[in-house]
């Protein structure tokens, strides 16, 4: 068996041969302080903001997602905000075309552009490329299954060393979950796996020739930061929150849709349909809204290229944007 079956592929989305452009990024964890530091920073440096915020896409989703406020909008200018339909599907592949153009707009105008959010996967699209990876057919994986059914893992191993020698070295013959998925690939497209990651490489590196990005990270004490949370949580439910829940209901928005079972409106729709008490609703809204901080503040600290600051260290973060914008972009 070695005739393509189906096809597997993966390529950059976004146009690679446009001019380098700078982009300072500031990202956190939710509630960490970053709507205040970067309306700051837009006016010294004369930016226009780009919302990297998942949620804060969405029309009539104001409380609960900590939208900037319109007199904060009326300050500075903000893109990617407002503008998505609760029923409407939004990912990263949309978010990566959208804040393309924003960019494109925004240097037009000769302003900066000033990423601004907390949702990591938008950056990372957005930097590094976007990739579509087309899945395997059920039936051949099937077929690899039943070959290790019957012959067990080491022929697989046999088999890919025949198709793709360069895998089969790199993985350990008791790698089962990556030797059947090198064979997958193969079978499905005729190209072995080692040759598609070595085109996705160069694709990423082409591609992250785009940017040229300053990525400020803002954190704060643990306790500090859940502390804040807490806060947060009492002012959005002070604000509301319940009634822009029903008030989302009213207009037809159902329940499972994706903007709807985000952090804050699922809790307040559970406490609605009597899933949960009230007090039960607010004690969850609370935790979840920490275990999110949390993982933001895990994948973002595994980005080596982060500059990180308290908010606080306001001067030191304005120079070290003032350094990269005087610096010329290296050819």
């Amino acid at each position: 068996m070695c005739g393509p079956v189906s096809f597997f592929f993966l390529k950059a989305t976004s146009n690679v041969d446009k001019k380098v452009q700078k982009l300072i990024v500031l990202a956190g964890p939710t509630a960490i302080g970053k709507t205040e530091l970067s309306l700051s920073l837009a006016e010294e440096f004369d930016c226009e903001i780009i919302s990297m915020d998942s949620m804060q896409i969405y029309k009539y989703m104001d409380i609960g997602t900590a939208k900037p406020t319109l007199e904060e909008r009326q300050r500075v200018v903000h893109h990617l905000v407002d503008f998505v339909d609760p029923a409407d599907e939004y990912n990263v592949s949309r978010f990566v075309s959208d804040a393309c153009l924003a960019i494109e707009e925004i240097h037009s105008r000769n302003k900066q552009a000033l990423l601004v959010g907390g949702t990591g996967l938008y950056l990372k699209g957005l930097l590094e490329g976007l990739f579509e990876i087309v899945p395997v057919p059920p039936d051949v994986r099937e077929i690899v299954a039943e070959m290790e059914k019957t012959n067990g893992i080491g022929f697989l191993h046999e088999k890919l060393k025949e198709c793709d020698p360069e895998s089969a070295l790199r993985l350990h013959v008791n790698d089962s979950q990556r030797i059947k998925r090198a064979l997958e690939i193969f079978y499905a497209t005729g190209i072995p796996w080692s040759q598609h990651l070595e085109e996705q490489a160069q694709q990423k590196k082409q591609y992250q020739g785009c940017f040229n990005a300053l990525k400020i990270g803002l954190h704060r004490d643990r306790e500090l930061l859940y502390d804040r949370i807490n806060r947060r949580v009492d002012i959005m439910i002070e604000s509301g929150l319940l009634g822009e829940v029903e008030n989302l209901l009213a207009m037809g928005y159902t329940p499972n849709l994706n903007s709807m079972q985000s952090i804050g409106y699922k809790h307040m729709l559970n406490f609605l349909d009597s899933t949960w008490t009230w007090e039960e609703a607010l004690r969850l809204l609370a935790r979840d809204t920490r275990h999110y901080a949390k993982r933001q503040l895990t994948w973002f600290g595994r980005d080596e290229e982060m500059h990180w600051f308290e908010p606080a260290e306001k001067e030191n973060i304005s120079q070290t944007v003032k350094q990269f914008l005087e610096k010329n972009i290296e050819s």
